[in-house]
């Protein structure tokens, strides 16, 4: 509520000179504070880009010797080879704060 509450603020404060942007904030409003449905321990790891940057590296320095691919069907190919590469290497991996709150996620999907 609180979020809401200055996000509000901010549509206030800024409509008359961004309208457009303000609109499209208006849009999306139901999906752009939807991780703080979620614990806090887990809120920093939702919005962090840091996991998927770490992927694109992974992808971006074994896909370099290649140069280039023939077709983009072998190119999809590589890049889901990767991620289940990626996937099988970090299985057992939990991500900072999910331990914390496995149970309250696991009730969620219930």
């Amino acid at each position: 509520k609180e979020a809401a509450a200055v996000l509000h603020k901010f549509y206030a404060r800024w409509n008359k000179a961004y309208s457009h942007v303000i609109k499209g904030l208006r849009e999306i409003e139901p999906d752009l504070l939807v991780f703080y449905n979620y614990p806090k321990q887990i809120r920093a790891s939702i919005y962090s880009t840091n996991m998927i940057e770490s992927f694109n590296n992974v992808i971006k320095r074994k896909a370099k010797p290649k140069a280039e691919f023939p077709t983009e069907q072998s190119l999809d190919v590589f890049i889901g080879i990767q991620a289940m590469s990626y996937n099988d290497r970090y299985f057992n991996r939990i991500h900072k704060g999910f331990g914390q709150v496995q149970d309250t996620l696991e009730s969620y999907f219930e």
